[in-house]
């Protein structure tokens, strides 16, 4: 303690109270504090517009966003598959297309069986079989992994 008189205790800043901007809940753990939270604009598609369908106000939409997306996340962490990183390639080079549909997520396996993508590793049968057996679930979180 030598630059301090003795008695002498450092001073830290007041933790910021509810209401300040920077208050984050005391649920959150350390890597969600660091995240930004805050207003924005967002562009109501037809998947939001139909999940806000029949809401007027501004708070009962964000509640319904963000236990939506709280959800999702959750989902995303419960699945999923172990993939092989020849596996991962050969799924990257399928996604590359782009926007991933519900119905081109669902439609993987068959696209695996498609595809002229190869490298060393890669058993495109056993791949496909995998995702064929996966839930929707699990391919969804597949996709998102990637990236897409």
């Amino acid at each position: 303690m030598g630059d301090l008189p003795q008695g002498d205790a450092p001073q830290s800043e007041p933790a910021p109270e509810r209401g300040d901007p920077r208050w984050v809940a005391p649920a959150l753990n350390a890597s969600e504090r660091t995240r930004l939270v805050g207003k924005t604009n967002v562009f109501f598609g037809p998947p939001l517009a139909i999940l806000a369908e029949g809401q007027k106000n501004t708070l009962e939409i964000s509640g319904k966003l963000n236990r939506t997306a709280e959800r999702y996340l959750e989902i995303l962490k419960a699945h999923g598959l172990e993939l092989t990183e020849p596996e991962r390639q050969c799924l990257a080079h399928i996604c590359h297309i782009g926007f991933m549909s519900p119905l081109e997520i669902a439609e993987l396996p068959f696209e695996v069986t498609l595809t002229k993508f190869t490298c060393d590793g890669l058993d495109k049968v056993a791949l496909a079989a995998k995702l064929e057996s996966a839930s929707f679930a699990d391919l969804v979180a597949v996709v998102e992994s990637l990236g897409f």
